[in-house]
This record gives structure tokens, C-alpha cells and sequence, in this order.
């Protein structure tokens, strides 16, 4: 039995200063690169978005994530040396997936109106302190008081 293609993603940070025709030509360049050797999944444009720290005295950069099955390891290191050398894009990254990881959120669609996880939890916790022999401090009662978010700090959750 053989396993299937590992899938990879892969993120694109262009330049946003860079002409729209030559992002679009490199996202179809890298589209067309993995489809010669592998099998293209999915495509979502993120948008522009503000970096974290400045890349070549830049603010922003519009975000791209590719997702694939690549056929070959050789296809990566093409993909790869290809994309190091063009110009216009910032910095990208190639990640392999383990299985079973989900989808990619759609990072541009609106937010859910209900909460996902666990809700967020306020705690208040107040010590008394004594101080014992030798300079040390002995706490001789502690209180917690856990209330949710929307509930008033002291009122039981």
C-alpha cells in the first residue's frame, strides 16, 4: 500500500509596490511550476497585511497561501531555487503538513458571531500575608474567585 502525496503549504509574501501584473505572473508561474510536477489543491489570497518588523524598509506585503501535493522531492528544490531568485517577492516559506491538520481558515471572511473554544475566564486571587521568623513571609489565607467575561468579577460563575 502506498502512502499518499504529502501535502505542503506554501506562503508567498509579495511586494504590494511591486505592479499588479508581475504579482499576478509570479503567482501563476508558481501555480504552473507545481502543477507540471505535482497536484495543485487550493489557492486564497489574504490579502495586504502589516508585517511584524520592516522587510527591505517595507511596512506591508500581500499574502498568498498555495496548497499542493508535490510528486517529487526535486520539485520542491526547483520551486524553491525559483522562487528565491524572483524578484518581487519577499520572503515565502515552504511548509509540510502532517496528516490530519485541517484546512486553512478563510482568513477574509467575516468573523463567526458565536465563540469557538473555551471562554475566557477572569481570575481575581487576594493573599494575606504575615511576616514569620527570620524575615520569611507566611501567607495565612488565599482567596480565587473565577468569573467569566461576561459576569462581574465576585459574582459565582
Amino acid at each position: 500500500m502506498t502512502l499518499p502525496a504529502p501535502t505542503y503549504d506554501l506562503v508567498l509574501l509579495l511586494d504590494p509596490q511591486a505592479e499588479e501584473a508581475t504579482r499576478a505572473k509570479i503567482l501563476a508561474d508558481a501555480r504552473s511550476a507545481i502543477e507540471a510536477q505535482g497536484e495543485f489543491l487550493r489557492q486564497d489570497d489574504w490579502g495586504d497585511r502589516s508585517l511584524t518588523y520592516p522587510i527591505d524598509r517595507k511596512a506591508d506585503a500581500e499574502y498568498h497561501l498555495l496548497q499542493f501535493h508535490a510528486g517529487a522531492p526535486e520539485m520542491l528544490s526547483a520551486l524553491d531555487r525559483t522562487l528565491r531568485i524572483t524578484d518581487g517577492i519577499m520572503r515565502f516559506r515552504i511548509i509540510k503538513l502532517k496528516p490530519g491538520v485541517p484546512d486553512a481558515p478563510d482568513v477574509l471572511a467575516a468573523p463567526s458571531e458565536e465563540p469557538q473554544g473555551e471562554p475566557e475566564v477572569v481570575v481575581e486571587a487576594v493573599a494575606v500575608a504575615e511576616p514569620g521568623a527570620e524575615g520569611e513571609v507566611e501567607v495565612v489565607a488565599a482567596e480565587v474567585q473565577v468569573a467569566d467575561v461576561d459576569s462581574e468579577v465576585g459574582e459565582p460563575a
